[in-house]
């Protein structure tokens, strides 16, 4: 049968009877789910009955995945609260029809299943997914505010156990596809060249359901309050309720009406219309918009990136060499030390066993990419060389004068310096014009963002090809100018010596710790200079904070002593098994306006280096302290929350008058 097709998907039915709808929505290099693909699937699906097919399976065209999830543009342009229940609606009509089509329906699934994709999945009678490093299931919405409104939160914890649902949703993690297989999200992982097969035969003979086990059973029905309270324990350990209600939502909806949205009135915690009102989601829309816009910055045709040299096998060096190896590119690691080098081949091989855990083969391949170098031999074929030795200018001047010597021609050459300008770095290459700088953050494993560096040399081209590869490693590239500490530790350095200082004058560390953390700061800055080092909080506080005339005492002191925090078990803390030990400190000890009076010179440089040009603009600013430094993303970025708050103050100053 010939192909028929429609703006955002085709469909046709092969000479066994199967059925194919091919999604592929126009203009677009990801699936979304909106009003108009519904309505092409419903009419699809249609025209199917009416042909005597045996079944469906649903696949994409696009390389980038199945489906990305709702559109998000779509949902952020709604102009109400009711239009947001509308749309919930709708899709929730679409899903349940699907899940009742009288025909097997099959997902066949690749790349990116997330979201309203996932539920899309779920809707249909069985499920197979590619086993490819890219292939990841999961429903993330409360990383936008709001909930899984099409059915995810009933028919995922129905399949595999609110045990092991609940656990995905309330922490908006993904799975792939060997372990998606395992919890029973899917029914079949298997590899590209055998899917089709796969979906075809699950047509054929759709899988006959096991009851859940006992227990699953007990926690969806008589043991569900335990179950509820249990979890919003452990969620009140890790987020705040009036910071992020979404994933106290999730477990209301499942708990009290059953997974069902429309369910829940208007004025309950877990409506829709509570969600889609609440401050939380618009600034988490607005970070989402911004890491879109990081993103774009990696979506540029350079030249092919396959292999990177990384020189310095130290805790950065080797950390950064682990991600380009987990991330499909050959690696070769160069230091001085063999001792180093063995360190790093250990801490990466423990890195990838927890990191494919679920796909030996995967494993395997990035063990095999990564690959101890101590003469250097990988620098000639190296497509990008990074350093990442002791911050001294003479011996990185030495280095990159050698490297461009022994680089290929093309080759992109990099610095991960973050205290040394460029330009000096520079001066004794012959091509200095080939110098970038990609600045990551510790813990590389962790932190997705990169500053890309651009010195007052550096060749534009240049700057484009490591932002491209950037991207390739699955993090956010961040352009920056060259100044003194870029962006991330311009904003970082006076906020944690603001914070010292309040210990300074007599506040306790705990104290001072609180506040930020309560204001939604991940970790408490004094807890924060613990970690990082009071060493490296000194130096830092020295070179970025040039209007403070002299460091805190007390943290000169400590540093005499030898006493650097985390690292050496004692400095604003003390350190047992790598926690900090603090006293619990009650609401009504911390002084009003405490954790405003610390961010405010944050803030202040924020708008400094927007000012100055470090940073492109306010939102990329505000783009870069969330994901380097993780201010509080549901208060939108340092600039934006100010903004916001300058017109609360203003409303408020108006009503008074």
């Amino acid at each position: 049968m010939n192909e028929t097709q429609m703006k955002h998907l085709s469909w046709s039915v092969n000479e066994r009877g199967i059925a194919w709808i091919w999604l592929d929505c126009a203009e677009k290099s990801a699936n979304t789910l909106s009003e108009p693909v519904f309505a092409e699937i419903e009419s699809a699906l249609d025209a199917i009955a009416a042909t005597g097919a045996k079944g469906v399976v649903f696949a994409s065209r696009k390389t980038a995945g199945f489906v990305a999830g709702a559109d998000v543009e779509a949902f952020a342009a709604l102009p109400d609260a009711a239009a947001a229940r509308a749309l919930v609606e709708r899709g929730w009509r679409f899903m349940e029809r699907l899940a009742a089509y009288p025909l097997p329906t099959v997902a066949l699934i690749h790349g990116h299943c997330l979201g309203g994709g996932l539920e899309l999945a779920l809707a249909c009678r069985a499920r197979v997914a590619v086993r490819d490093r890219k292939t990841r299931l999961g429903l993330p919405e409360i990383m936008l505010g709001i909930y899984p409104g099409w059915g995810g939160m009933m028919r995922m914890p129905a399949l595999i156990g609110p045990s092991k649902a609940l656990p995905l949703m309330l922490t908006a993690k993904s799975v792939n596809a060997q372990r998606a297989k395992r919890l029973g999200l899917v029914d079949e992982a298997v590899p590209e060249r055998v899917a089709a097969l796969a979906a075809e035969a699950l047509v054929l003979n759709p899988p006959k359901r096991k009851g859940l086990p006992l227990m699953e059973r007990l926690w969806a029905g008589p043991l569900r309050p335990l179950f509820v309270r249990q979890a919003e324990k452990q969620l009140r350990a890790k987020v705040r309720a009036e910071h992020y209600p979404a994933p106290y939502a999730v477990l209301r909806c499942w708990s009290q009406y059953g997974g069902n949205p429309l369910r829940a009135p208007a004025d309950a915690p877990a409506s829709i219309e509570s969600l889609a009102a609440h401050p939380t989601t618009k600034n988490l829309l607005r970070v989402f918009f911004l890491q879109e816009r990081l993103k774009k910055f990696a979506k540029r045709e350079t030249a092919p990136i396959t292999r990177v040299h990384v020189i310095g096998a130290g805790v950065m060096g080797s950390e950064i060499a682990m991600v380009c190896a987990a991330s499909g590119l050959t690696v070769t690691l160069q230091d001085l030390s063999l001792d180093a080098l063995a360190r790093a081949q250990q801490a990466a091989t423990r890195w990838f066993q927890r990191r494919f855990r679920d796909d030996e083969t995967a494993l395997r391949a990035a063990l095999d990419r990564f690959i101890p170098d101590p003469q250097g031999v990988g620098v000639a074929q190296a497509d990008v060389i990074i350093e990442a030795v002791v911050e001294k200018l003479d011996v990185k001047q030495r280095l990159f004068a050698e490297l461009e010597q022994r680089a290929k021609t093309d080759a992109l050459l990099a610095t991960n310096t973050s205290s040394l300008s460029l330009e000096s770095i520079a001066e004794g290459m012959a091509a200095p014009h080939r110098l970038v700088g990609i600045h990551f953050f510790n813990p590389v494993t962790k932190m997705p963002l990169v500053e890309v560096v651009r010195g007052a040399q550096s060749d534009a081209q240049a700057v484009e090809r490591a932002l491209v590869f950037v991207g390739k490693i699955d993090k956010l590239p961040l352009p920056v100018r060259s100044a003194p500490g870029f962006l991330v530790n311009a904003v970082l350095a006076p906020y944690l010596i603001s914070a010292l200082q309040c210990v300074e004058a007599g506040t306790a560390p705990e104290v001072v710790d609180a506040a930020l953390e309560a204001f939604g700061m991940p970790m408490g800055p004094i807890e924060l200079v613990d970690t990082v080092g009071l060493d490296v909080a000194l130096l830092a506080g020295q070179q970025l904070v040039p209007d403070e005339p002299t460091p805190p005492r007390r943290l000169q002191q400590l540093v005499q002593e030898g006493k650097l925090g985390k690292k050496t078990g004692e400095g604003y803390y003390r350190w047992e098994k790598g926690k900090a030990v603090k006293r619990t400190v009650k609401p009504s000890e911390i002084p009003e306006g405490l954790a405003e009076r610390i961010l405010a010179p944050l803030i202040a440089a924020t708008e400094r280096c927007v000012a100055e040009g470090v940073v492109a603009d306010a939102d990329l600013a505000d783009a870069g302290v969330i994901f380097g430094t993780g201010f509080a993303p549901f208060r939108g970025g340092p600039l934006h929350w100010r903004n916001t708050k300058d017109a609360e103050n203003r409303e408020k100053s108006a009503r008074m008058a």
